[in-house]
């Protein structure tokens, strides 16, 4: 056991301006927003970038735009319990629980407030993936700012303006070089036992982290301890904003314009007469550097198992196989790894923490064509512990299938995986497509395509045993948990004992971001827009038809001092949440949440199983808005109803819309319906 014995969070220190480059996609609101968020007013006051353009499609902010419709009958109705409610939330900065972010102190006094951010955030991230890879720099200024992160600066490589073979390695081995440099200055005030640690303890969060647990009191006090002093070490000694930097520099060999080139320079060259052990297939060029193998495959078929002597691979095409180690962090000397694969329908078989993971230093997986199959293993997928791992995939009809703590999360770190085009499937046990534990962020965030996301199946709710004790798997009565889809999970071990207290970590921030598509979602306990314990959980789908299916605290919905918040843009959109209680704008436990459907789509909400629409207990606040459409209402418990010390609202704006009493009880009995404004001492329902 090592011998750590400091576990007091140290200060902030004041947060550094992001450095302003010319991106493609950036707009102008952009700019000013990712200004704002890192805390550098005086940005504000610099003029646009050249070439950008002031409006984005995307950027359109639901949350701004309804708020002003609404807002005023809240006041009208609702003014003193909202202010009662909201000044309860205030003590949160009080509760012992480390590495709070400021926008969820935010959120929790001032939700509209913090959800316009938050939204604001969702849009410019969505709006920078859809310049592709070579936005990936300003896509991670943009997520670290979110929790309270800025990168250094640094000096740019120039990218090369030739083909030559001289011009393009030296530009490859001298951003490698860079960025094993900044890695290194990250991990500087780090002792070789705490890095040990460190690289060790990642394997036992991806196998073991959850929020809560039925372990026996003293093993789950060792657990925390341990979870703590990961987190400390984080975020005391870890230089993080030299190990953003490094991402940077490394995401820069993403560049189209230079892959373009690359793939001419080496395209004709003839195959090596030996390829390193474990690839098979043409490979064009072998070279051994200080940090490990550059490797550089023909467009024909390859395999590659590979592991911590492999420090970047460029294929230019094929039906590549890929297994093992796969830009991932290999061991604590080899931090950075880089595989970029051109095109070909390719299929990847990661070990655990294997594939576009950030463990301690940085991994980057670029995918630009093909329908690519992803088997991950724990802690792959575009995940980061301690570190910062990517996924990128620009195209093909793609499938993630996944473990727990993949495809998108963190802890201590930043997890991001992007798919731009294709209709995809995303499957993962828990912790995963978009999860955010303390001091992480995770996000997932798909530009185009019929889309399925798929979280829960394999680790039981352990309120299974006192809600519904006869109930068995697959059972509709039977939870299982997800922590994912665009969540954040804090950890609170339950302690009132001062040292004990000191274990308890606030929730990093989700995101599940999909532009396009008519998709599907299927989830278990806290999940889709779902923040848990100062965790904050954000999902977002700007178009298409969609259907969505979730289990306990889920689909806009938080707990325990949690932010949860759901948009669905447009679209004729289906909720039907599995119950049993604590989802579709639900809030608990000095909690805040909202849900939105926009447009004028025809919504079909079944809340036969749900304890309804904006619904909110113990000192919480939640919101749900219905923009308009011919919406129709099933069951209707809960619709803008809260408890005597909390505030539950439900707005449906326009549309003649059907309320269906599915207990059969008449409809009067309730008062909902068309043309109706109810109001109760923390309930208020209006359909207007």
């Amino acid at each position: 056991m090592l011998n750590y014995h400091s576990m007091l969070p140290s200060s902030n220190s004041g947060h550094r301006c992001l450095r302003l480059t010319p991106l493609r996609g950036l707009t102008a609101c952009g700019l000013l927003l990712l200004a704002a968020t890192a805390g550098c007013q005086s940005l504000l006051h610099k003029s646009p970038v050249p070439g950008i353009t002031s409006k984005s499609r995307l950027y359109t902010s639901i949350v701004d735009r309804l708020a002003p419709g609404v807002q005023p009958d809240i006041e009208k109705y609702q003014s003193a319990q909202q202010t009662q409610v909201l000044s309860t939330h205030a003590v949160g900065r009080d509760v012992p629980a480390r590495y709070k972010r400021r926008i969820a102190l935010q959120s929790l006094t001032d939700p509209w407030g913090g959800f316009s951010t938050l939204e604001h955030q969702g849009l410019l991230m969505a709006e920078l993936a859809d310049g592709g890879a070579d936005n990936l720099p300003a896509l991670l200024d943009v997520m670290e700012a979110a929790v309270d992160r800025t990168s250094e600066y640094f000096k740019p490589i120039p990218f090369p303006g030739t083909t030559a073979q001289k011009d393009i390695l030296s530009f490859l081995t001298d951003t490698l070089d860079d960025a094993a440099i900044q890695r290194e200055k990250a991990l500087a005030n780090l002792s070789d036992d705490e890095r040990r640690f460190l690289f060790k303890h990642a394997r036992t969060l991806a196998d073991q982290f959850t929020p809560r647990s039925n372990e026996p009191a003293q093993e789950r006090t060792a657990h925390l301890k341990l979870d703590a002093e990961f987190a400390r070490l984080v975020d005391e000694q870890l230089d993080y904003a030299a190990l953003i930097a490094a991402a940077q520099t490394v995401a820069r060999l993403s560049n189209d314009a230079f892959l373009q080139r690359l793939a001419l320079t080496f395209q004709h060259r003839s195959p090596v007469q030996q390829p390193p052990p474990g690839i098979t297939g043409d490979v064009l060029f072998v070279q051994q550097t200080r940090a490990g193998l550059i490797v550089i495959g023909g467009p024909g078929v390859n395999t590659y198992d590979l592991d911590r002597r492999v420090l970047l691979v460029i294929d230019l095409g094929g039906d590549d196989t890929y297994h093992g180690t796969i830009a991932a962090s290999g061991d604590i000397d080899h931090g950075i790894g880089v595989v970029i694969d051109l095109a070909g329908d390719d299929t990847y078989t990661s070990d655990p923490l294997g594939l576009a993971s950030g463990r301690l230093g940085v991994g980057l997986l670029v995918d630009l064509a093909g329908d690519d199959v992803y088997q991950l293993d724990q802690g792959s997928g575009g995940t980061g512990f301690a570190g910062i791992g990517i996924l990128f995939d620009r195209k093909g009809n793609d499938v993630y299938m996944g473990n727990r703590f993949t495809q998108g999360a963190a802890f201590g770190g930043l997890g991001l995986l992007v798919d731009l085009a294709g209709n995809d499937r995303y499957t993962s046990h828990g912790f995963a497509i978009g999860f955010g534990g303390p001091l992480g962020m995770g996000a997932v965030i798909d530009r185009t395509g019929n889309d399925a996301y798929q979280c829960g199946d394999k680790y039981p709710s352990s309120l299974n045993q006192q809600e519904a004790p006869a109930a068995k798997p697959g059972d509709p009565a039977f939870q299982y948990l997800c922590y994912g889809m665009g969540s954040g999970a804090g950890v609170d071990g339950g302690s009132k004992k001062a040292d004990a207290q000191l274990l308890n970590l606030a929730g990093g921030l989700g995101y599940l971001i999909d532009v396009e598509g008519q998709d599907q979602y299927r989830s278990g306990n806290l999940s889709q827009g779902a923040g848990h314990y100062f965790g904050i959980g954000v999902a977002i789908d700007l178009e298409g038809d969609d259907s969505r299916a979730g289990g306990r605290t889920s689909l806009g919905a938080a707990g325990h001092y949690g932010i949860g918040l759901l948009v669905d843009a447009q679209g004729a959109d289906r909720y039907t949440p599995s119950g049993p209680k604590h989802n579709l704008s639900s809030a608990s436990d000095r909690s805040v949440s909202l849900l939105i459907d926009g447009g004028t789509g025809a919504d079909v909400y079944d809340l036969t199983r749900s304890t309804g629409l904006g619904d909110a207990d113990s000192e919480s606040w939640a919101l749900f808005i219905d923009e308009g459409g011919t919406d129709r209402y099933q069951g209707l418990a809960g619709l803008g109803h809260g408890t005597q010390d909390s505030l539950g609202l439900f707005f449906d704006l326009s549309g003649t819309d059907t309320y269906d009493n599915q207990s059969g009880t008449p409809p009067s009995a309730s008062g909902r319906g068309n043309e109706r404004t109810i109001r109760a001492t923390g309930s208020l329902f209006q359909d207007r």
